[in-house]
C-alpha cells in the first residue's frame, strides 16, 4: 500500500502523551507533513523512544518518521508553539492542562485539542470544562474522537474521525492536521455529545466483554450493544449532548468498534472479568490504561444524580467496585422486568 497523501500542510503541533494513541496520532501528523514535537512524562521512556525511533512499549513495529522530534521540555514546547494535542489518560488530563497553563501566560492564539476519552476524576466533569477552568475562555478547544484503533491509524489503514469544537474554524483547522486520503475527518459543533459518546462506549465495551468472557454468545453481545446505545442517548442528552451525535461516528460507530474487536482494551478487561480473573490481574496483563474502569464510577454517579436509568452501567460498576459476580450481573440485566423498547 502506498503512503497516504496529506490534504493540507500544517506548520507544527506538540503532542503530549506517548501512549499508543498519542504515538499513532504523532505518526499520522508527521505523515501529513506536520512538524511534530512528542512529549511524555516518563523521561526514561521518552529517551528510549528517541534512541530507538520506535515506541516499543505501546506501539511496537511502527517506526517514527524522522520529522518527529522527541522532547522532554514541556514548558519550552508549549511556550514556543500555538497548537497542542493532548493524548494522556483521563486521570492525568487535569495535571497536564495545568502544566500548559503554567508554561503559557499568553493564551491568545493557543489551540488545545485532545484525544483523551473519559471524565475528570476530580470533579466528574467533561474534559472541555477542565480546559476552560484552567486555561480560560480565550483558548480555542477541540476534541478528536471516533472509531479508531491506534495500531490501524499508525499503519495507515482507512479510518474516519470527528473533530468537535464550539468554533467551526478551529474544528476545520484541527481536522486539517489529521486529514489525508486514508483518514476522513468530519467536523461537529457538539463538543459535549462527542466527549460523552467517547467516554460512555468504554463502559459498554467492558459489559460486552464480560458477556463474551462468560461465553454468552453473539445474541447477548448484540443486545448489550443496542441497549448500551440507549443508555448513551439517555445520559448524553441529559448532559447536554445532541441525539444525532450519538448515532454518528463518535457514538454508535465507536461503540460498535470497541465492543466487538479485541484490540479494545476495555473489551479485554470485560473478557478477563467474565473468565473469572481479578481486575488487577487483567489490567496487569493488558499493561495499558483501560479508561472504562475509571469512567464507570463517574458515569454511575452522574446517572444517579440525574435520575437517569442506566442498568448496564450500574451492573458494570457493581462488578468492578462492589465485587458482584459477572454471572449475576448479566443475569440481572436479562432478568429485568419486561418493558416496551
Amino acid at each position: 500500500m502506498s503512503e497516504p497523501k496529506p490534504s493540507t500542510a500544517v506548520n507544527s503541533v506538540v503532542v503530549l502523551g506517548t501512549g499508543s494513541w498519542g504515538t499513532a496520532l504523532a505518526v499520522l501528523l508527521a505523515r501529513n507533513n506536520v512538524r511534530v514535537f512528542l512529549w511524555g512524562h516518563d523521561r526514561e521512556e521518552l529517551a528510549r523512544v528517541a534512541a530507538e525511533r520506535e515506541n516499543q512499549t505501546y506501539l511496537p513495529g511502527v517506526p517514527l518518521p524522522e520529522s518527529i522530534r522527541v522532547d522532554s521540555d514541556l514548558d519550552r514546547l508549549v511556550g514556543d508553539n500555538d497548537q497542542i494535542l493532548v493524548v494522556v489518560p483521563s486521570h492525568a488530563f487535569r495535571e497536564t492542562i495545568s502544566r500548559i497553563g503554567s508554561a503559557r501566560a499568553e493564551r491568545d492564539g493557543l489551540i488545545v485539542a485532545w484525544g483523551t476519552k473519559g471524565f475528570d476524576p476530580i470533579r466528574g466533569v467533561l474534559l472541555s470544562d477542565v480546559v476552560t477552568e484552567l486555561l480560560g475562555t480565550t483558548v480555542s478547544r477541540a476534541v478528536i474522537s471516533g472509531p479508531s484503533f491506534a495500531n490501524e491509524v499508525a499503519k495507515a489503514l482507512p479510518t474516519a474521525l470527528t473533530v468537535a469544537s464550539d468554533d467551526a474554524a478551529i474544528a476545520h483547522r484541527v481536522a486539517a492536521w489529521l486529514r489525508n486520503d486514508r483518514v476522513r475527518v468530519y467536523t461537529n459543533d457538539d463538543m459535549a455529545g462527542v466527549q460523552l459518546g467517547g467516554a460512555i462506549k468504554n463502559v459498554m465495551a467492558v459489559a460486552a466483554g464480560i458477556s463474551d468472557g462468560l461465553g454468552f454468545g453473539a445474541n447477548a453481545r448484540a443486545a448489550l450493544i443496542t441497549r448500551g446505545l440507549a443508555e448513551m442517548n439517555r445520559l448524553g442528552v441529559a448532559l447536554g449532548g445532541k441525539q444525532p451525535t450519538f448515532m454518528g461516528l463518535t457514538g454508535v460507530g465507536d461503540l460498535i468498534l470497541t465492543c466487538t474487536d479485541n484490540q479494545s482494551r476495555n473489551r479485554r478487561v470485560g473478557i478477563g472479568l467474565g473468565q473469572g480473573k481479578s481486575l488487577q490481574r487483567v489490567l496487569a496483563e493488558i499493561g495499558q490504561e483501560a479508561e472504562g474502569v475509571k469512567t464507570v464510577r463517574e458515569l454511575y454517579v452522574m446517572a444517579k444524580s440525574l435520575d437517569v436509568e442506566m442498568p448496564i452501567t450500574e451492573q458494570v460498576y457493581q462488578v468492578i467496585y462492589q465485587e458482584r459476580s459477572p454471572q449475576k450481573a448479566v443475569e440481572e440485566l436479562f432478568g429485568r422486568e419486561p418493558k416496551a423498547e
